[in-house]
């Protein structure tokens, strides 16, 4: 029995654990030097030692069981298929899903900033990279990065990706620069989207900074316990969808979604309980103040709508789904395990399941693979192996 069980599920959430040269055979030459590898570095003693494990699964059979028996516990690099995708087809056997998005976890970090022909040509790299992770295996669906900060190498860069095969891209929620992300400049980006058919995805990190620093500035220091991608602790957990929120809600007020009604868009380990509040509020943003601001005048829709038409999102699990399909609508959240990150816990499965006793078939059927089919453009899905 695969660890999904009866049910059909697809995974909103996954990762590629980078090894130090994961973009190295992707990047021109002249880029090599300047990426920040610091932080890879400082990380060699883990790296090696998570490739010694890897190799010992490989050739010890009674390893490789007892890797198995430990999925979601062991959890970054230590995990099986982290940055082996080989391993991770096997993974997916095991979790008997229909298919995972798969993000970078540090690759961004490596070329991040105000260069912009490292930041493209980073991207570049990345991009490629994870589509070559990828393409061991239909079920993994590989997450591209692009920034918006220059509209033309955007659309450039976003063009390659989906033609190397990347199924998501994922963009900053931040602005673009100097620019909206609704600016008129981008409209060749969104347009590629809608015309690919490929979604936009937000993902927590991509905001920057969460809060101030000075807010941990109280002479009681805590720790990062969880030890994953983010370093996230719970006065940053409370700041997570303020960038999310505030970046869709741009997105709907100004009108983007009737230029470009196919564009959908995905938020991605940002948590989703705030959504049901989002949705009010964005309503009466508009009722509040457009009677001075002929945008919102000219929505065709309220903005719930637009959410609710164009959008899903991840909840963490112990939030409570039942809920929010309840409050905010079935079609909204999207099922994830975060795997291998930490974040994601020994058993997502059954978090989930266990807020959602009083929910239809039909609505946990959206919940845990009809979503993200939707989200994806997917058609009928291939039977789970394993």
């Amino acid at each position: 029995m695969t660890y999904a069980g009866t049910r059909e599920i697809l995974d909103a959430d996954s990762h590629v654990m980078e090894l130090a040269g994961f973009l190295d055979d992707f990047l021109e030459p002249g880029l090599r030097p300047r990426l920040r590898r610091a932080a890879t570095e400082k990380a060699e003693p883990v790296l090696a030692k998570a490739v010694e494990r890897a190799d010992a699964r490989r050739a010890d059979v009674v390893q490789a069981a007892e890797a198995e028996e430990r999925l979601l516990r062991d959890k970054g690099w230590y995990a099986m298929g982290a940055f082996d995708a080989e391993e991770r087809r096997r993974v997916l056997d095991l979790f008997g899903f229909g298919g995972q998005l798969v993000f970078a976890t540090f690759a961004t970090t490596l070329f991040a900033g105000r260069d912009l022909d490292l930041l493209y040509g980073g991207s570049h790299a990345q991009n490629l990279a994870m589509a070559e992770f990828c393409a061991v295996d239909d079920r993994l669906f590989p997450v591209a990065f692009v920034p918006l900060v220059d509209p033309e190498r955007a659309t450039a860069t976003a063009r390659d990706a989906i033609d190397a095969g990347c199924q998501a891209v994922m963009v900053p929620s931040t602005a673009a620069g100097d620019r909206a992300p609704t600016h008129p400049d981008l409209d060749p980006f969104w347009d590629l989207l809608c015309e690919a058919d490929v979604p936009f995805v937000l993902h927590v990190g991509g905001g920057g900074r969460l809060l101030d620093r000075a807010f941990h500035n109280n002479d009681m220091p805590v720790p990062d316990h969880l030890g994953g991608g983010e370093n996230v602790r719970s006065k940053d957990f409370l700041a997570i969808p303020h960038s999310p929120e505030l970046f869709l809600g741009v997105l709907i007020y100004d009108g983007l979604f009737d230029r470009f009604p196919r564009l959908r868009g995905g938020c991605i380990e940002q948590g989703a309980a705030w959504v049901v509040s989002w949705l009010r509020h964005l309503d009466l943003g508009q009722r509040s103040f457009r009677r001075t601001e002929p945008p919102l005048e000219r929505l065709q829709l309220r903005p719930s709508e637009y959410a609710r038409r164009h959008l899903k999102f991840t909840p963490y699990p112990g939030e409570p789904v039942g809920w929010m399909i309840e409050q905010a609508g079935s079609e909204l959240f999207m099922f994830s395990t975060d795997y291998p990150h930490p974040e994601g816990g020994s058993d997502p499965l059954a978090k989930f399941e266990a807020t959602l006793d009083d929910t239809s078939e039909d609505d946990q059927a959206r919940f845990f693979s009809r979503n993200l089919a939707e989200l994806l453009g997917l058609g009928p899905q291939p039977a789970a192996t394993g």
